[in-house]
């Protein structure tokens, strides 16, 4: 399998973008309900330790697509799997799901973004003669419902270590666009973690996902 992926250091946070899950045998770069809007103003750690899920484990839903076939579904099921959440595979209709072209956005901080991401990955790589590349599966946590914070499985574990339960000022920015976040601690948390997101991403999306003051 011919699986690359771009990703950051846990540290800094970031998607993990471009993954080829159905090349030669299965290349990754992956519908439940609308988009579930994200609360303006950040919770505080304990709050945002009850409303993220476990970071391990994942579901996938499989989108229902006329050109796939029983093997395809399978096959997609399985790939999204060893993704981490939140994330989307796009795949090029008109050469089906073998194709350089599938590919998989995982670890963002919600599936609306994985969505934009592996569709442009995937139209960027089809043949340019071919049908736009559409959504053939969709990665969520295991037990997923909408909750006001939602974070990618690799910010959730960020959660659990790097910001902690303890130390004073600290805060956890996030880009959803990019699926980047950053953790700071210290008086000026609040701040240094959004210039720190929008250094690391090149996003002017990065906001206060979690914050103790």
């Amino acid at each position: 399998m011919d699986c690359r992926t771009e990703s950051a250091g846990p540290r800094e946070g970031g998607a993990l973008r471009s993954a080829r899950v159905f090349g030669i045998s299965l290349g990754i770069a992956l519908c439940l309900g609308g988009a579930v809007a994200a609360s303006a103003e950040p919770v505080d750690g304990k709050a945002a330790r009850k409303l993220v899920f476990k970071p391990k484990g994942a579901e996938v839903t499989v989108i229902d697509l006329p050109f796939l076939s029983e093997a395809d579904r399978k096959g997609l099921v399985f790939a999204g799997a060893q993704q981490p959440y939140y994330g989307a595979i796009a795949v090029a209709p008109s050469e089906g799901l073998i194709s350089e072209a599938t590919l998989a956005a995982a670890n963002y901080h919600d599936v609306e973004a994985a969505r934009a991401a592996a569709l442009k990955g995937c139209d960027a790589a089809r043949k340019p003669d071919g049908n736009p590349c559409v959504i053939a599966a969709e990665i969520r946590p295991k037990g997923w419902e909408p909750r006001a914070l939602q974070l990618s499985a690799d910010a959730t574990e960020g959660l659990r270590s790097d910001y902690g339960r303890r130390g004073g000022p600290r805060a956890m920015a996030i880009s959803e666009s990019t699926g980047r976040w950053v953790v700071r601690k210290g008086p000026d948390a609040a701040a240094q973690a959004l210039d720190a997101c929008a250094s690391a991403s090149g996003a002017s999306d990065c906001r206060l996902a979690v914050e103790d003051r």
